[in-house]
């Protein structure tokens, strides 16, 4: 790079960094277009629209219930992946979705649950809404090549032979599309449909075909639904939570670019440039795609601030390596990018695709992660390989070149003997992990349960309470909150204020009739409410053993993506296996961790579990790249636990540094948030902590016994047999 190309790339790089900073900060125009406060929030930030729908049927049963909250949950999806649905009573349904204040649209725009047939010429039903899996609106062509809109019908396998039937019978003819009552659509067979999926043509525009799209969704309930009260509520969290999370990232993103520098000089600033850049992208990208932030997705974007960081450390810590061994600045800068680049792929592409699996497969908090996560690994990658090295390169173009600018001289370390001690290792992470197991026996044992679970997990009861004030989320955080903690003995009371309204929703665990009474008499005598206007109504879980069911089926796929990827890469099933063992190593330790200091379990908890596994399985890729690389060089004679000591301890310093700049950015959220910030995040510290050790003391370890004890004889065999075939 020339000076000129220097001087250039710097200047871009400042007016970047400020255009990023004033579109996050300011935005433009009037709506200040691109604004971080234009970010879609969820209901813990932000609040959004509450809707209560009655059952029509009457003495619904659990299985239909469960049913039409698991429907209505993938629905409302197409607003926010954070909404939530969740039962009520016995026969009501209650929807919550963030970022949105407009409960008519809503209404209207998700229609009103109710029966829906398609019925033949002679009215007989050819199928129902339970028979439709999906319908949306698609765009298409006509025959003369002009765009339309249609209707797309996927329908179950059930509903699909019923359905080739109908269409083979009624060719030429018209089914009618029935809901609630009344004919919405007649469309005529053209041909019959004997695939399982349809599609509705006609002269709609494209509002129209969602229109209809959406009433045949809603249609496809076993229960028929009908609307009992709507609100807008405000945030769970409120304007100080928000605030002091703002200000927790700025002071830890702050702390981690004055630590780059000092760790790594000029390479350091450069990495600091960058990691700006990269925060503005973020934010940018949020806005741009809508996606809806909440805790969970606070928690994808801490990880992938944390991968940025770390690719950066991968990359610097080779420059000082090649510098150690004579090179000059520009030959060590050329060599480091060039030799991290593997590790650097690789870590981040495992991670990734067990970010596209959650989010594809996942629902609810997890697609919220993995949505943020996805985002954050892709504008890592991008400012780490590409902007990192232009402005490392620029600074050297315009002549910042003495080498005391990008290292400091250190003596090459002895490799450190992590194998000698790996007993004792396996002995100290079996012992936290039978300590977590025995603690939840216990728990389950005396009727505590193994978790704490909160109220997304395990249900409760929500309190509706019309105050005489009206109370902000701050005042009610301040005052309520810890005389509901006290009557109550829940240290995990969530709150909803009712926009416009005195009224404050108050969740907790699940309250038996002493309890409701004394809870009662508790605000009468301290806020002087009408008794009269305090209802209560127990409420099911959020997270649905469906939804439940697709995070596990999703974390087993994603699982199983990043170990096939493993062993595609580094060419040994044993790298692959090893790492998916510390993975599931630091998921026992955390959950022990959990069991033991009573942490809630609730809509964090599925987030915090998958950030603990994307930073395992980066920090594990970091040593395995090392242990390939030493490989390469090795012969019969090579002493493989040498390999594997001196790979760890070339890595030390990345995985001291990347642990503890990434347990900043968390500790800083811990000291400046709110109870429920501070909860959210001390799990996630003692997962970085495992995490670190872990990849410093345990993944090697492993791989090397792997390596030693299996496979051995089949190695051996293969080799004797290429000597007497050469022979």
């Amino acid at each position: 790079m020339s000076k000129t190309k220097g001087i250039l790339s710097l200047i871009l790089t400042a007016v970047l960094i400020a255009f990023l900073g004033f579109t996050t900060i300011v935005g433009f125009g009037k709506n200040q277009t691109g604004a971080a406060k234009n970010i879609k929030l969820g209901l813990d930030l932000a609040g959004g629209v509450s809707i209560t729908y009655q059952v029509k049927d009457k003495n619904p049963t659990a299985e239909q219930m469960s049913d039409t909250i698991y429907k209505l949950q993938k629905r409302v999806e197409q607003y926010s992946t954070e909404a939530t649905v969740y039962q009520e009573g016995d026969d009501r349904i209650n929807i919550e979705i963030p970022g949105v204040t407009d409960a008519n649209k809503i209404l209207e725009d998700l229609g009103k649950p109710g029966s829906l047939s398609f019925l033949d010429p002679n009215g007989d039903v050819v199928i129902t809404g339970a028979d439709v899996a999906t319908a949306s609106a698609k765009t298409g062509q006509d025959d003369m090549n002009n765009k339309e809109y249609m209707v797309e019908l996927n329908l179950n396998e059930e509903g699909a032979q019923k359905f080739a039937e109908a269409t083979t019978a009624n060719v030429g003819k018209q089914i009618s599309i029935v809901y609630d009552g009344e004919t919405i659509s007649s469309p005529t067979v053209n041909e019959a449909i004997t695939g399982g999926t349809a599609y509705i043509t006609g002269k709609f525009t494209y509002e129209e075909a969602e229109t209809l799209a959406s009433t045949i969704r809603i249609g496809g309930l076993q229960l028929e639904l009908e609307e009992l009260r709507s609100n807008v509520v405000g945030a769970q969290l409120g304007e100080q939570a928000i605030g002091t999370s703002v200000k927790a990232g700025a002071v830890g993103i702050v702390l981690v670019i004055l630590f780059m520098i000092w760790a790594y000089l000029l390479p350091g600033a450069a990495s600091g440039l960058a990691l700006l850049i990269y925060s503005g992208l973020v934010f940018v990208i949020l806005n741009a795609f809508e996606v809806t932030l909440t805790l969970p997705g606070l928690a994808g974007i801490i990880l992938g601030i944390g991968m940025a960081v770390d690719a950066n450390v991968i990359i610097f810590a080779r420059v000082r390596e090649e510098m150690t061994r004579g090179k000059s600045v520009r030959n060590a800068l050329k060599t480091g990018f060039q030799k991290a680049l593997s590790a650097i792929l690789d870590g981040n592409i495992t991670t990734l695709l067990a970010a596209i699996v959650l989010w594809t497969k996942g629902s609810g908090s997890v697609k919220g992660f993995a949505q943020t996560l996805a985002i954050g690994i892709l504008v890592s990658m991008f400012t780490a390989l590409v902007v990192t090295r232009i402005i490392v390169f620029a600074f050297y173009a315009v002549g910042l070149r003495k080498t005391n600018l990008y290292f400091k001289p250190k003596k090459e370390r002895e490799p450190i003997n992590f194998l000698g001690k790996k007993k004792t290792f396996f002995a100290i992470s079996l012992a936290l992990i039978i300590a977590g197991l025995a603690v939840m026996g216990i728990g389950s044992a005396r009727g505590k349960g193994a978790f704490a679970y909160g109220l997304e997990f395990e249900g409760g009861t929500a309190t509706n309470i019309t105050f005489n004030e009206d109370y902000s989320i701050e005042e009610i955080d301040a005052q309520i909150v810890p005389i509901v903690e006290d009557v109550t003995g829940d240290a995990n009371v969530q709150t909803q204020k009712v926009a416009g309204t005195k009224q404050v929703v108050i969740k907790t665990k699940t309250l038996d009739l002493a309890t409701r009474e004394a809870l009662n008499k508790a605000m009468v005598d301290n806020f002087e409410v009408d008794e009269s206007l305090i209802t209560a109504e127990n409420i099911s879980s959020t997270i649905s053993s469906e939804m439940r069911s697709d995070a596990i089926i999703a974390v087993i796929i994603a699982t199983i993506f990043m170990l096939l990827y493993i062993w595609f890469r580094f060419k040994d099933i044993r790298f692959a296996a090893s790492a998916v063992l510390a993975l599931l190593h630091d998921v026992l330790v955390v959950l022990g961790f959990y069991a033991i200091a009573r942490i809630s379990v609730g809509n964090t908890f599925i987030a915090c579990m998958l950030t603990i596994v994307g930073y395992s399985i980066n920090a594990t890729i970091v040593i395995f790249d090392r242990i390939r690389e030493e490989m390469r060089f090795a012969d019969r004679k090579t002493d493989l636990a040498n390999v594997v000591n001196k790979s760890i301890t070339q890595t030390l310093t990345r995985s001291i540094y990347t642990s503890l700049t990434t347990f900043v950015m968390v500790a800083v959220l811990y000291i400046m948030g709110v109870s429920s910030i501070r909860e959210f995040a001390l799990p996630l510290m003692a997962g970085i902590i495992c995490g670190a050790y872990s990849s410093v003391c345990i993944t090697g370890a492993l791989w090397y016994v792997m390596k030693t004890k299996i496979g051995v004889k089949k190695e051996a065999d293969n080799k004797t047999a290429k000597k007497k075939s050469n022979k």
